[in-house]
């Protein structure tokens, strides 16, 4: 295969969790490439993501690192080989290479849980909403970035939908639904699409009330479920950009930061209640 000269986010975690597998193997590169009747340069471009691997090759280095945990090789395989280009690559070398990588990890992820405190959750915005926040940001966008992103931001929407649509758990601090950005008409159409997305079987939208508590920085969390564990990925959407984290700490972390959010929150039906009182009051 050729060596790719930018590979995904995707691509990288795959060669980071192989490197992970070797290391905990103690074995060195020169050794794992041996096994695998290769040489060391290819196991070290293997593990950077700069090339591409099979899924039976990566199967056969699970089993020479002694690796029995079948789901994590699963998750493993299933990251491999793919030659379709998503959707998102459309928008490449029109948006910075951080959302692309966003929208194929939403694409892939089993299921996403989300916590927000000022901005409406990306998946669950109107175009309206959407193109309004965009608008806001500094240094301001030309009208034509404007609607990439706007566009982008819409079709990464589609994972809700279809046949075999993602769940998504959304956690929203109350101070979000009262930004109405865009004036009154685009706040109440977006507190509006809030109720009608919590009506859908695989959304779960919680409120967070004014008074209670709301561990962490502030920063909109997307947690990324994997086909194991070991594959989950958090993302966190600051003012320099998107910062992914799959440390085994960092995401023990975040599902405890999440599940003490969830804790502080109304249930779907009081949350419903709450986000029809303030559409009322516009």
């Amino acid at each position: 295969m050729p060596m790719r000269s930018s590979p995904t986010a995707r691509q990288l975690r795959l060669g980071a969790e192989l490197r992970k597998l070797r290391e905990r193997a103690g074995l060195s590169s020169t050794e794992a490439g041996r096994l695998l009747g290769t040489n060391q340069a290819q196991i070290s471009n293997i593990e950077a993501g700069r090339f591409g691997v099979s899924s039976e090759r990566v199967r056969a280095m699970a089993r020479n690192y002694a690796c029995t945990d079948q789901a994590l090789i699963d998750g493993l395989a299933g990251m491999t080989g793919e030659r379709k280009r998503g959707w998102w690559e459309e928008y490449r070398e029109r948006l910075p290479l951080g959302l692309l990588d966003i929208a194929e990890l939403e694409h892939h992820a089993a299921a996403l849980r989300v916590a927000v405190a000022i901005h409406m959750p990306g998946l669950l915005q109107t175009t309206e909403h959407a193109r309004a926040t965009f608008r806001e940001i500094v240094p301001p966008l030309l009208p034509h970035e404007v609607e990439h992103h706007v566009s982008h931001r819409i079709k990464r929407q589609e994972i809700l939908y279809g046949s075999a649509p993602t769940s998504y758990t959304a956690i929203i601090h109350e101070a979000a639904l009262h930004m109405g950005f865009g004036g009154p008409a685009t706040w109440r159409g977006q507190l509006t699409h809030l109720i009608e997305m919590s009506e859908l079987d695989n959304v779960t939208i919680t409120v967070v009330p004014f008074g209670s508590g709301f561990p962490g920085s502030g920063h909109p969390i997307d947690y990324a479920v994997g086909p194991a564990p070991q594959l989950d990925t958090v993302v966190l959407d600051t003012d320099h950009g998107c910062e992914f984290l799959d440390a085994e700490a960092q995401l023990a972390r975040y599902r405890k930061v999440l599940d003490r959010m969830a804790g502080s929150a109304l249930d779907p039906r009081k949350s419903r209640d709450l986000i029809q009182r303030i559409a009322r009051d516009i």
